[in-house]
């Protein structure tokens, strides 16, 4: 099995490198058949800006960029897909939301049929979240940022697509055990990634 982690951040030795860095160990300790790419939006230089190569792609005017089928052939040998982003006024990093935004897209991740059904073509990838925060439980919960999070991103964009949310994981400045416990965290939900549901 394959996981694609898709991380972003502009420091490469934020807890956000260290946790994707940690999940990829796990993933690949738990069977010696399993195989991790990493995907550091920010070293590769993905352009998040959705330009008039996208719009006619949407508009069926214009042909997949090239980037963009890059993304689309590196989620097709995926098996699972993770993201692991710092949370960013209570949503994805811009970088992260503009890769969604080009990625994703109409006749790749979902289509309408002639009869105006939504087609869901991505059901057979699993996602996985792993959202690294600076405020504390209490503030999620009392201003109900994690459900309008899971909102728009689990039901908004995964749901809309067909991919199933598989877990999804909120790592906060405020838990016990910061930083190392998050690190320990990730290794664990890398080695679980795969293990068949109990």
């Amino acid at each position: 099995m394959h996981a694609l982690i898709v991380f972003t951040h502009p420091t490469p030795y934020s807890l956000t490198h260290a946790v994707a860095a940690q999940l990829a160990d796990g993933v690949r300790s738990s069977a010696p058949t399993h195989s991790v790419a990493l995907a550091d939006l920010t070293a590769e230089g993905f352009d998040p800006t959705y330009g008039e190569a996208d719009i006619a792609l949407f508009q069926k005017r214009g042909p997949v960029p090239a980037d963009v089928a890059a993304e689309h052939a590196r989620l097709e040998r995926a098996d699972a897909l993770v993201l692991v982003y710092p949370i960013y006024w209570w949503s994805f990093p811009g970088q992260l939301k503009g890769w969604i935004d080009r990625v994703f897209t109409s006749g790749w991740a979902y289509e309408e049929a002639e009869n105006g059904k939504l087609v869901k073509k991505l059901q057979r990838l699993p996602v996985h979240l792993v959202a690294i925060g600076g405020a504390d439980a209490g503030t999620f919960t009392r201003h109900a940022y994690g459900q309008a999070m899971k909102t728009q991103i689990e039901h908004g964009i995964f749901d809309y697509c067909g991919a199933p949310v598989a877990s999804s994981h909120l790592l906060l400045a405020s838990d016990p055990g910061y930083p190392e416990a998050h690190l320990e965290t990730a290794r664990a939900i890398g080695r679980k990634l795969f293990a068949e549901p109990s």
